[in-house]
Order: structure tokens, then C-alpha cells, then sequence
């Protein structure tokens, strides 16, 4: 009886991280059906990112902030990098065009931080494309599952959640991907804690530090996996503690932990992450569809009296406020994160990617007058942030009104891209960044076999 009483003592006074670590270490993610179609997915999609970005001002400003070489990949350039800084440059460039895969129970980008931090973890210390595997589909699970803990409070307190749950996620992966024991595993995840953070205050003026945030979480997490490799220690607490992490960047120490870490090793939730048709904020996608809607209907956009949009309460200050800022975005970044501009830009010109955010088409004035007509209002039964949905209506100068809703987010769980939409993504976004056909092909070859590989090679990459 009192061995029975001592092992129910010891299981409840376990910290969430030495749980979450002992998960890690027993699932077999290897063993879930369709998982690996999904990693391949990812791959092809954040490479190809990657490719669009490469010559865009902020990634060789990313470039020019490192000294030194190293073993490790750039994707689409020729230079090489330390672990670290091969994944804080993948990350800011799979990440900069804001055109990346979404967790809509975050929402959080998990992608633009895995891919990046498991590609240089594997290539450093000489992986198999199984270990890459076992990489990317826990690092994803975790950064998933942390969504569950205080849905949408990190971004409210200010916080960009790709940011915070980023490096723990980056944590996760690289430490399922090198076998680190459950001990180490926890300590990780303490170091990783105090280097956490990105606060989004790039809303404000459309600045570049979102973009540094997931780059900068995959190499933090490769960082603290090496710190906890070679003794470093870490505050087993990091997540529920008084002073941890949910407390500094969601405003509470009474996360749901329990949701998060229920089912983990049977129920995988990264699987049903989804790949953004459209290179702006996700929550702007149903709003997109139903303004193309409108656009297929053949409306005169100069007979547009106004536009409303129904919109949750919890996700107004980031995509409609400040209003007038939002009609009229000072520039291609900003436009990504308005809504206004989004339903402007559907109707006007039937598309949102890459080109439609470019800083010429952002400042034509037909298009600037249609979003200055955009207002929203709040949808109390709104089902964000399981749910990602569009509500529209159009008066005409003439008081017909037409209204479209959309009930799911296009390339999310009930209408996902298929193979053939992420191939076309791929090659597109490979074109927009200067990568013929010819090498795009090859590119698409050498990933399509990593998974299988002995050892993850990656020096066969055209650039």
C-alpha cells in the first residue's frame, strides 16, 4: 500500500515539462498514418518560401548579422552557416512573406520554426531522414498542443504566439530528433523559457520583427537542446511556474495543461495544420473567398457604397484597429495584417499572393478608396480560434445589399490544398523568387527523398 501511495505521490508532483518530456520520449510518431505525407508537405511548401524570399531586403539583412560558416544549409543561397544561424535565416525567409502553414487551434505558424531548426540540427550532427521525421512531427505536436493551454492569451498580453510557443516547439523537435533523455529534455525546455518572446508591436507600422520571430525561436530552441547537451540546467516549472512562461506572456499560471498534454503520442494535431493559399494573416483568408465571390458576380466596384465584416472580438485589434491605418496600410508588410485591404484587394483583383502585396499595388488608389469603404462588426458567436470563418455584405450605392459567408478557412481541415495545390504553390513561389523551373524541379527531387535518407544530405540544393 505505501509503494502504491509513494508512486501516486511521485506522478502528482511532476512538473508539466518532465510529463511533456516523458511523452516525447515514448511516442512513436512513425507509426501514425498519413504523417509523413503531411512532413513531405511542409518540406516542399517552407522550402519553396524559402526560394520566394531570397533576394528580399530583410533576409540579406539577416545574412549580413552573422559572422562565420559552417556545415549548414541556406535555402536557395549559396552560403553556408552554423546550426544556429542556418535556422534563423530559413526562419526569417519561410516566414517574411507571411504566406506559411497555420495551426488554426492557435493560430501558430509551426513550419516556419521546425523545418528550419530540424534541417540544421540534422545536417550539423549528421542525421538520419527518420530522425528528421521524428523531428519535425513532435516539434510541431508541441507547438500544436501549447495552443490549448490559454487560447489567445498570449496574443492579447501583446505576444506573438509563433514567438513564445516557437522555441519550445524548436525544444521539442531537435530533443526528440537526438534522443536527449527525459532529464535533459526538461532542462531544455527551463533554458528555453529565457529565450522566448517577439511582442508584436510591428503592427503598428508594418516594421520587419515578425519576421525575425521564428528564426530566432529555432535557433534559441537549438541552442538550449546544446546548453542542456553539455550540463546546463533549467527550471523543471518553466511552464506552470510562478514566474514561467505562461504567467510572463499569456497573464496567467492557470493554463489548461492538462488539454495539452492529453492524447499526446495518439492523437496528433499537427496533421491537420493548414497551407495558406493566400500571403497574408490567416484570419484575413475567409474574407478573401467571400470578396471573390463578390468579384465573380461581376460587381462594379465603383458602385460600392460600403462593406461590413463580421469579426470576433478577440482578434480586432490586431486585423481591423486602428480602423483607418487598416484602409489604408502605409505599406506592402502592413497591408499582410489588414483585413480591409484584403477584401479590397479579392474583389479588385480576384487574388492575394505575392504580387498583390507588392508596394506599387498597395498604393494604387483604386484599391486604397475600396478599403477605406470597410468596416467590421463583432460576431459574439464567432468560433475563433477553432475556427477560422468569413462574413460579408456589400450595400451598393443603389442600397442592394449582397452578403456571402464562409464557414471554413481554404486549405484548412474541410478544405484542404491538395498534393497538386502545394506543388503549384512551390513552383510559383521558386519562379517569384528567381529559381527556374529546371533547378525548382530538382530542389522538389532532393526533398522528396529526405525522409528516407541514411543521412540527411542536403548539398545537393540548386541555388
Amino acid at each position: 500500500m505505501s509503494d502504491s501511495k509513494s508512486s501516486r505521490s511521485s506522478v502528482v508532483s511532476l512538473s508539466v515539462s518532465e510529463r511533456l518530456s516523458q511523452h516525447i520520449v515514448a511516442c512513436s510518431p512513425e507509426k501514425n498514418a498519413g504523417a509523413r505525407a503531411i512532413a513531405d508537405r511542409m518540406l516542399l511548401d517552407i522550402a519553396g518560401l524559402c526560394v520566394a524570399a531570397r533576394e528580399e531586403l530583410y533576409v540579406k539583412a539577416a545574412l549580413a548579422s552573422l559572422d562565420g560558416d559552417g556545415p549548414c544549409t541556406v535555402i536557395g543561397i549559396a552560403q553556408k552557416l552554423g546550426a544556429e544561424g542556418a535556422a534563423f535565416v530559413n526562419g526569417i525567409a519561410a516566414h517574411g512573406e507571411d504566406f506559411d502553414d497555420t495551426y488554426e487551434g492557435g493560430p501558430v505558424h509551426a513550419g516556419v520554426v521546425i523545418i528550419p531548426a530540424l534541417l540544421a540540427a540534422a545536417e550539423r550532427h549528421r542525421l538520419s531522414g527518420a530522425d528528421l521525421f521524428r523531428g519535425i512531427a513532435v516539434g510541431a505536436e508541441v507547438m500544436c498542443r501549447l495552443c490549448k493551454v490559454a487560447p489567445m492569451r498570449i496574443h492579447k498580453a501583446g505576444f506573438h504566439p509563433t514567438a513564445v510557443l516557437g522555441v519550445m516547439g524548436a525544444v521539442a523537435g531537435i530533443g526528440a530528433a537526438l534522443r536527449l533523455s527525459e532529464k535533459q529534455l526538461v532542462n531544455a525546455f527551463g533554458i528555453a523559457g529565457s529565450m522566448a518572446g517577439g511582442i508584436i508591436e510591428y503592427l503598428a507600422d508594418g516594421s520587419w520583427t515578425k519576421r525575425m520571430h521564428p528564426g530566432w525561436a529555432a535557433q534559441s530552441g537549438y541552442r538550449a537542446v546544446r546548453l542542456a547537451l553539455g550540463g546546463f540546467e533549467g527550471p523543471r516549472t518553466v511552464f506552470e511556474g510562478q514566474h514561467g512562461l505562461f504567467h510572463g506572456f499569456a497573464n496567467t499560471s492557470d493554463g489548461n495543461f492538462d488539454a495539452m498534454l492529453q492524447g499526446f503520442g495518439a492523437q496528433w494535431l499537427w496533421q491537420g495544420i493548414a497551407f495558406k493559399p493566400y500571403a497574408c494573416g490567416t484570419m484575413s483568408h475567409p474574407y478573401i473567398d467571400c470578396a471573390k465571390a463578390f468579384r465573380a458576380r461581376g460587381l462594379d466596384a465603383g458602385l460600392i457604397e460600403k462593406i461590413e465584416a463580421e469579426t470576433a472580438e478577440g482578434i480586432v485589434h490586431r486585423l481591423w484597429e486602428p480602423l483607418a491605418m487598416k484602409q489604408s496600410p502605409p505599406n506592402g508588410y502592413a497591408a499582410k495584417f489588414s483585413t480591409p485591404y484584403a477584401i479590397a484587394v479579392g474583389i479588385l483583383r480576384g487574388d492575394a499572393g505575392l504580387g498583390d502585396y507588392s508596394e506599387s499595388v498597395v498604393k494604387d488608389p483604386a484599391l486604397r478608396q475600396l478599403a477605406a469603404k470597410v468596416s467590421y462588426l463583432i460576431d459574439p458567436a464567432s468560433p475563433y480560434p477553432n475556427q477560422f470563418t468569413g462574413h460579408v455584405r456589400v450595400t451598393l450605392k443603389d442600397g442592394e445589399v449582397f452578403e456571402h459567408r464562409q464557414a471554413f478557412f481554404k486549405g484548412g481541415a474541410e478544405n484542404p490544398l491538395s498534393d497538386g495545390d502545394i506543388a503549384r504553390k512551390f513552383f510559383a513561389n521558386c519562379a517569384y523568387g528567381g529559381m527556374p523551373a529546371v533547378q525548382a524541379g530538382k530542389l522538389q527531387a532532393v526533398l522528396a527523398g529526405l525522409l528516407d535518407a541514411a543521412q540527411v544530405d542536403l548539398s545537393a540544393l540548386p541555388v
